[in-house]
């Protein structure tokens, strides 16, 4: 993976709440249940990018969690960005602790071209761009499922 578990579990969770309708809350365990992540980490996970600023919260027994702003401007680099900083990006494949293009590790021009390409994807791609592409294959796989249940069984003959 390009990222943390913690990033992981918070992407799947900005997903299902770019989902929750506008000015609802979605409680911690139930995003837990329905994206099957771990309630307790999910919800350190969730009060972290509330302190962030990502999320909106509230307590009672409608609260839960928000995104605070539309999910098309929610870039994935901003949520792993709040829970893993950008040192891993920065650092050398290798783990050499000086790497640069005057002292290259064996990795370093071709970890160069993927780092590049990993900060432009989580640069490019929202949580909206993620709930609609979720959504399309959701759609797919039911109108597969139809197909699949209409077509008609041929006897066998004799």
């Amino acid at each position: 993976m390009i990222y943390s578990r913690s990033a992981e579990y918070a992407i799947r969770a900005f997903v299902h709440l770019a989902q929750v309708q506008e000015g609802k809350y979605a409680m911690v365990k139930n995003i837990a249940e329905q994206e099957d992540i771990p309630a307790h980490f999910l919800a350190k996970i969730l009060q972290q990018l509330a302190r962030k600023g990502l999320l909106r919260s509230s307590k009672g027994p409608t609260g839960g969690f928000a995104l605070r702003v539309d999910a098309s401007e929610i870039r994935l680099l901003d949520i792993v960005e709040a829970l893993d900083g950008l040192a891993p990006y920065q650092q050398c494949a290798s783990g050499l602790s000086e790497c640069s293009d005057d002292m290259p590790c064996s990795m370093h021009d071709s970890w160069i071209a993927l780092r590049s390409r990993i900060m432009d994807y989580l640069g490019k791609n929202t949580i909206a761009d993620l709930a609609k592409a979720l959504e399309q294959k959701k759609k797919s796989l039911a109108l597969t499922k139809k197909s699949k249940a209409r077509k008609p069984v041929t006897a066998k003959r004799a």
